[in-house]
C-alpha cells in the first residue's frame, strides 16, 4: 500500500469542516471577541473625552492663575510708586506724570459747583493740568473704558471744614468711585475712603474751635476692566469740598 501525505488543501478542508461541525461554539466566540473589542474602544473614546475635559479646565485654571498673578504683578509694581505718593507733597502731580507715560490715560480735575450740578464734583479734561489719550472720554461726568485690560484707577477729594470744639457730632467726610459694567449689569463700588473730621488735639478744648480742619480722601488700586465701563465718583459734603486748583483729581491710565 502506497504512503498517504497529507497536503495544505487537505488541512484547510478539514479546518473548514471543523469549523462547520463547531457552528454555534465557533460564533458564539466570534461574538464575545468582537464584543469585548467594542466595549474596550467605548472605554478608549471615554477616557480620551474625559482627557480633554481634564485638559481644558486645566487650561482654565492655569489662564485664571496667570490673571491673578499678572496682577499680582502690577500691583508690586505700583506699590513703590504709590509709596511715593503717599509721601509726596504734590500727589496730584506725581500722579498726572505716571500717567502722561501711558499710551492710554485720562486725567481730570474737578471742583463743586452747585450752577451747574448739585450732587457730585463736576469733573474736567479741558483745564488745568487736566487731559486725555488713547482713547478715553469723559461723558456726562463719567471715564469711559476705551477698551479691556488692567487699568490703574485713582481718585481724590480735599475738603476743609470749620471746627467748632471737643464732642462736636459731625458727617465724617467720603469718597466713592463706581463702576457700571455690561458684564456686572448693575453699579459696583469700586473704591471707597472715609475719613473722620475735626479729630485732632483736643487735649486744649479751645484749641480747634473756629479753625478750618483740612484733609483729603484719596483712592488708587489696580482693576480688571472691560470695554465701555463707566466710572463714576459720589462725594459727601459737596460744600466743603476744596476749590483750589489740584487739590480734587480723578483719572484711569493702562497697565
Amino acid at each position: 500500500m502506497e504512503g498517504y501525505v497529507m497536503t495544505p488543501g487537505d488541512m484547510e478542508r478539514g479546518l473548514e469542516n471543523s469549523l462547520v461541525d463547531s457552528g454555534p461554539v465557533y460564533k458564539t466566540t466570534v461574538t464575545a471577541v468582537a464584543e469585548r473589542k467594542a466595549s474596550r474602544g467605548w472605554l478608549w473614546r471615554l477616557c480620551g473625552v474625559l482627557l480633554v475635559v481634564a485638559l481644558c479646565a486645566a487650561a482654565a485654571l492655569l489662564f485664571a492663575w496667570g490673571q491673578r498673578g499678572r496682577l499680582a504683578m502690577m500691583q508690586d509694581e505700583m506699590e513703590p510708586r504709590l509709596e511715593k505718593l503717599i509721601g509726596a507733597k504734590d500727589t496730584h502731580h506725581t500722579l498726572k506724570q505716571i500717567a502722561g507715560n501711558a499710551k492710554a490715560a485720562i486725567h481730570l480735575e474737578g471742583e463743586y459747583n452747585p450752577n451747574v450740578t448739585a450732587d457730585t464734583v463736576q469733573w474736567r479734561k479741558d483745564d488745568g493740568q487736566a487731559f486725555s489719550q488713547g482713547g478715553f472720554e469723559l461723558q456726562g461726568n463719567q471715564i469711559l473704558i476705551p477698551q479691556t485690560g488692567l487699568f490703574f484707577v485713582y481718585s481724590q477729594a480735599s475738603f476743609r471744614v470749620k471746627c467748632n470744639g471737643p464732642g462736636e457730632q459731625t458727617t465724617p467726610l467720603s469718597h466713592v468711585i463706581w463702576r457700571y459694567s455690561d458684564s456686572i449689569g448693575d453699579n459696583a463700588n469700586l473704591l471707597s475712603g472715609v475719613r473722620s473730621v475735626c479729630q485732632r488735639n483736643y487735649g486744649d478744648a479751645e484749641s480747634n474751635i473756629g479753625e478750618g480742619w483740612y484733609n483729603a480722601v484719596y483712592l488708587g488700586a489696580v482693576f480688571q476692566l472691560n470695554e465701555g465701563d463707566k466710572l463714576w465718583t459720589e462725594t459727601n459734603r459737596l460744600t466743603n469740598v476744596e476749590s483750589e486748583q489740584g487739590k480734587n483729581f480723578f483719572g484711569v491710565f493702562a497697565l
